[in-house]
C-alpha cells in the first residue's frame, strides 16, 4: 500500500520524467530500470511502477518482461495528452510544438466557430459574450494571467457550443497552448487590440447566428496568432 509521502513524491517523479524524455534527454530506446529510478528519486518501486503507468497511459514509455521500461519514439506518444503538452512546451522544442499547435488550432477552431453560431444556446451566447469582455477588461496594464483566464473560457465555449464532441475534448489542448504563450513569455506584453476585438466580434457573430462571418473572424485569430509567433518565437 502507497504511504501519504510516497503519493506525495509521486507528481514530482512523474514531472521529472516526462520532461526528461520530452526534452530527449532518454532518446527512444533508452531502457530505464526500476531499480535504478528509485535509488535515483529515492522512492519506492510502488512510486516508481505508478509513475511508469502513467508514461504508459502517454505512451511515453512501454514495459517490456525482461528488459525493463522502454522510451518510445515521438511517432508513438499520445501529443494530443495536456501534460504531454505542458512538458514539451517547457523545453527546447517549444518553438516547433507551439506552431504545430496554433496550424492546429487554426484548422479546427473557426469550423468550430462556424458551428457554434449555428448550435450556441442562449446560456452559451451569454458565457461567450462575459468572456470577451473579460479579455477587454485585462488587455491592459500587463495583466496576461487575468486575461489568460477568460481567453481559455472563451476558446471553451467555442469548441463546446459547436455541438461536436470531438473538437469539445480539444478544449484542454487549446488550454495548454495558451497557457503555454504566456506562461513562457511568448506574448507581449499586453494582447494585441486587434485579437482582443476580434474576440467581441465572434461572440457577437455567435448570437447572432451568423456562421460565415463567426468562422472568419476566428480564422484571423488564428492567422494573427500564427504572424505572433513568426515574431516571438521563429
Amino acid at each position: 500500500m502507497t504511504t501519504p509521502a510516497a503519493q506525495g513524491l509521486h507528481p514530482h517523479v512523474l514531472t521529472s520524467l516526462g520532461l526528461a524524455i520530452t526534452a530527449g534527454e532518454y532518446p527512444p530506446g533508452t531502457v530505464l530500470r526500476s531499480d535504478e529510478l528509485a535509488e535515483r528519486f529515492d522512492v519506492s518501486r510502488t512510486v516508481v511502477r505508478e509513475v511508469v503507468r502513467v508514461l504508459e497511459s502517454m505512451h511515453l514509455v512501454e514495459s517490456r518482461r525482461r528488459v525493463g521500461v522502454i522510451v518510445l519514439p515521438t511517432e508513438r506518444w499520445n501529443v494530443y495528452d495536456p501534460q504531454v503538452i505542458r512538458w514539451r512546451l517547457a523545453g527546447a522544442d517549444r518553438p516547433r510544438q507551439l506552431r504545430s499547435l496554433t496550424v492546429l488550432r487554426s484548422a479546427i477552431e473557426p469550423v468550430a466557430a462556424g458551428l457554434a453560431a449555428l448550435n450556441a444556446d442562449p446560456e452559451q451566447c451569454r458565457e461567450l459574450t462575459e468572456q470577451a469582455l473579460g479579455m477587454v477588461a485585462t488587455s491592459r496594464g500587463r495583466r496576461l494571467e487575468a486575461y489568460l483566464v477568460h481567453d481559455i473560457a472563451f476558446h471553451r465555449v467555442i469548441l463546446n457550443a459547436s455541438g461536436n464532441e470531438m473538437f469539445a475534448r480539444l478544449g484542454d489542448v487549446v488550454a495548454e497552448v495558451l497557457t503555454g504563450r504566456t506562461q513562457h513569455q511568448v506574448m507581449f506584453e499586453d494582447p494585441d487590440p486587434a485579437a482582443v476585438t476580434l474576440h467581441v466580434q465572434v461572440a457577437e457573430a455567435v448570437r447572432e447566428k451568423d456562421a460565415a462571418r463567426a468562422e472568419e473572424l476566428t480564422r484571423q485569430i488564428a492567422v494573427g496568432a500564427l504572424k505572433e509567433l513568426d515574431v516571438l518565437a521563429p
